[in-house]
């Protein structure tokens, strides 16, 4: 039976290295997708075909950087088999959860950083139970961790996060003020000499750092390259000039591309050959613990665990399977878009929607450095002010807001310095035998150059620096989050054993599954028709036609927030009130999104069709009131019965719900005329105006008289003179929305679009 169990735990920790695997990836995919499809310099499936590519490579020419899992934190002498295996549980289970957390989020964590502290924990925890049974004291902690190791390990990771940004913007800074925006305009020389730097940093990188241990290459080629670096670069660099001059002239090529898909296929294989360990490392040493223990014979908690120190080959077919894997979910995975979203979204060189809202620390660093930057500019002279300046001026090109989507976030110089940087960065750092996260390398390298591109402007800097402290912020939680579970995981393993672990593999499974269909929901809502879409037309026609959609779904939602306002107070139903009032504000948000549009709208209009922008500001402001009636409704409702004041009475209930049912019948005539377009109907609707609004009068005349003689509740008065008033200016907005489109609205005329727009 103890054998059994053991081969169960090899099997579950199998079963957990595919896992770790795939939401490793998702989380990973950022750091050498990001450049790439930032700057749209190559289709997106020539991107992913590279990045598999160098997946697979890495995954071959994976190094000894498993042996972090067996002794790199800590001394697996100490331990005896039965340890060392809750300890690897408590690590993968530990892993998945904390990584797939973050991927659902969208937030790019590190997993070095994960596995690491997760190791760490995890150990500690055993060994203060070791400790304890001897009646030790906390100072003998230090026998049991590789505390040097360790402590290097995060070290290397922390000050690689300040050298990757300041390198990455110093290096953007001195690129841009020697090529400028308007690259395109320069001499072939320049972008051949560019693309001479750039690939051979990115050469020197794939074979000091990727091939490092594959035996592709002699020892004198390796002993040439090692020996001799300064003499290696100096001569890629000629040659590589030369033949990117070659393809320049005579091709015309795109060095700038040619060096991006260089600078993808690097950091892909990089990230298979470095951050493999993190997924595949404890799987694969506790497959060896096991092997080592059964040949032994003895039993499980007294076989002493001193082999693992020994350098031990990772067998290849292993590599070949977890590359194959990591390629695969690279090609499906849609959490590991959203994570490259988020990068890319943080160094998006136009202004847009942002995806982070602004904090007490990322405003006061704006204003500390808006002021450093003024006193800065008190020192330098103003012609080299100038002149600095003019090499930061944007191309003014007109971009109708219809081909915004389909522009990169920034440019093939800024692509191509992120992947350059970040490729010698971890080169140098590896030669030097300095561990650190490619995660961290590769993002604080893009926020580096996103600032020194002056991305982060007026209107954008804060929100962008709130997003740079919360993706830091989430590794350093997800240090603290994995040391603590890990350690916690770990000690439940050790007084559950067999049990604790079915449990723990039953509850991180059901976590999984949750998050997976809690993501699939997530990505259809987002997708879903009951979204608002911002209008692109530049005629008056257009607009009525584009937006007829919008008002339908407005109408729609407005209808069934209103009626669940009045059910909810008729049932004093807490519950659906809350519900509502939150569906009160995220229509109310949405119509924001598109007020906050306009800007973009009036820009791409032309003299001719100016009328087109006063019609979709009334449209909008007719949204507007009838989101701000509809979310007071909700609030005040909530608020009166969670503030538990008296029920309304029977007849101001039946008055609301013969009300509501009128209501109800204008707005679905209402939903129909946009659903379906048919705006010749509106006659007929606007005839049933001053019928309803004697209706609503009538019930404010009963309510007056009521308060005069039997009404007995301040709060119910003002309750129902708020939503009766409130309902009467709903009704008086979509009476006036319905006769702007009535009156402006002509069959005749073809609705006139923006070039490109295309047909909806």
């Amino acid at each position: 039976m103890g054998e059994n169990i053991y081969i169960f735990m090899v099997i579950a920790l199998g079963i957990l290295a595919i896992t770790d695997l795939v939401v490793g990836v998702s989380n990973d995919a950022v750091n050498f997708l990001n450049s790439a499809i930032g700057s749209k310099a190559i289709s997106f499936k020539t991107i992913m075909i590279i990045a598999s590519v160098g997946i697979a490579f890495g995954a071959m020419s994976s190094s000894g950087m498993m042996e972090v899992a067996r002794k790199g934190i800590f001394n697996p002498g100490e331990f005896v088999f039965e340890e060392i295996m809750f300890i690897f549980m408590a690590v993968m289970i530990t892993d998945i959860l904390l990584l797939d957390f973050f991927n659902t989020l969208g937030m790019p964590t590190s997993t070095t950083v994960s596995i690491v502290f997760e190791l760490l924990g995890a150990s500690v925890a055993i060994s203060l139970v070791k400790i304890i049974n001897v009646d030790g004291t906390f100072s003998d902690l230090g026998a049991y961790i590789n505390t040097d190791k360790a402590a290097q390990i995060i070290f290397g990771i922390l000050l690689s996060v300040f050298i990757a940004f300041t390198i990455g913007a110093i290096i953007q800074f001195i690129s841009r003020l020697l090529i400028s925006f308007d690259f395109k305009s320069k001499p072939k020389w320049v972008e051949s000499i560019y693309g001479g730097l750039a690939i051979s940093a990115i050469i020197y990188f794939i074979l000091v750092k990727g091939l490092k241990s594959a035996a592709l290459f002699n020892d004198s080629v390796s002993g040439f390259v090692a020996e001799q670096p300064f003499l290696f670069i100096l001569a890629n660099i000629i040659i590589w000039s030369f033949i990117s001059y070659i393809l320049a002239v005579f091709l015309r090529w795109n060095i700038y591309k040619i060096v991006i898909a260089f600078g993808t296929f690097a950091l892909a294989m990089a990230f298979a050959g470095n951050d493999l360990v993190n997924f595949i490392g404890v799987p694969i040493a506790a497959l060896q613990s096991f092997q080592d223990w059964q040949i032994s014979g003895i039993a499980p908690n007294e076989f002493n665990m001193s082999g693992l120190s020994a350098a031990v080959q990772t067998p290849t077919l292993l590599l070949l399977l977890s590359g194959g894997i990591m390629v695969i979910t690279l090609w499906f995975s849609s959490k590991a878009k959203s994570v490259v979203k988020t990068s890319v979204d943080l160094s998006r060189q136009d202004e847009g929607e942002e995806r982070f809202q602004p904090n007490y620390l990322s405003r006061q660093l704006v204003k500390f450095s808006i002021t450093a930057f003024s006193n800065l500019g008190k020192v330098v002279p103003p012609s080299i002010q100038k002149r600095v300046d003019k090499q930061f001026v944007l191309p003014n090109t007109y971009v109708p807001k219809t081909k915004v989507q389909d522009q990169p976030a920034f440019d093939l110089i800024r692509a191509s310095v992120n992947l350059m940087v970040a490729s010698v960065l971890i080169s140098i750092a590896t030669s030097m035998k300095l561990p650190l996260s490619t995660t961290y390398v590769t993002f604080m390298v893009a926020m580096g150059t996103s600032l020194a591109d002056r991305a982060w402007g007026a209107e954008s800097a804060v929100y962008r620096v709130a997003g740079v402290l919360n993706v830091i912020g989430g590794w350093f939680f997800t240090a603290l989050s994995a040391f603590v579970a890990a350690a916690i995981i770990a000690y439940i393993l050790h007084l559950g054993k067999f049990v604790a672990l079915i449990v723990l593999l039953l509850f991180a499974a059901v976590i999984l599954l949750r998050n997976y269909l809690s993501h699939n929901r997530k990505t259809k809502v987002i997708k879903a028709e009951d979204s608002l879409r911002r209008a692109e037309s530049s005629s008056i026609q257009g607009v009525i036609e584009e937006s007829a959609s919008n008002i339908a779904n407005v109408i729609k939602r407005t209808n069934k927030i209103y009626t669940n306002s009045i059910n909810g107070l008729a049932k004093q139903d807490l519950e659906l009130l809350k519900k509502n009032k939150k569906q009160g504000a995220k229509l109310s948000s949405e119509i924001e999104d598109l007020r906050n549009h306009l800007f973009f709208f009036i820009k791409n209009l032309d003299e001719a069709n100016v009328g087109a922008s006063n019609f979709y500001i009334n449209t909008l402001t007719h949204l507007t009131d009838m989101s701000q009636s509809l979310e007071y409704i909700g609030k005040v409702s909530h608020k009166h019965v969670n503030n538990n004041h008296k029920k309304l009475k029977y007849n101001q209930i039946k008055e609301l719900k013969e009300l509501d049912y009128k209501i109800d019948a204008l707005f679905e005539q209402g939903y129909k005329i946009f659903e379906n377009r048919s705006f010749e109907d509106i006659q007929r609707v606007l005839e049933t105006r001053k019928e309803l609004f004697n209706l609503v009068s009538d019930k404010i005349a009963r309510q007056i008289s009521r308060t005069r003689t039997e009404e007995s509740s301040p709060k119910n008065t003002t309750l129902y003179f708020s939503l009766l008033t409130e309902s009467k200016d709903l009704i008086e907005v979509i009476y006036e929305l319905l006769e702007l489109y009535f009156v402006e609205h002509d069959s005749s005329v073809e609705p006139a679009r923006i070039p490109g727009s295309g047909s909806e």
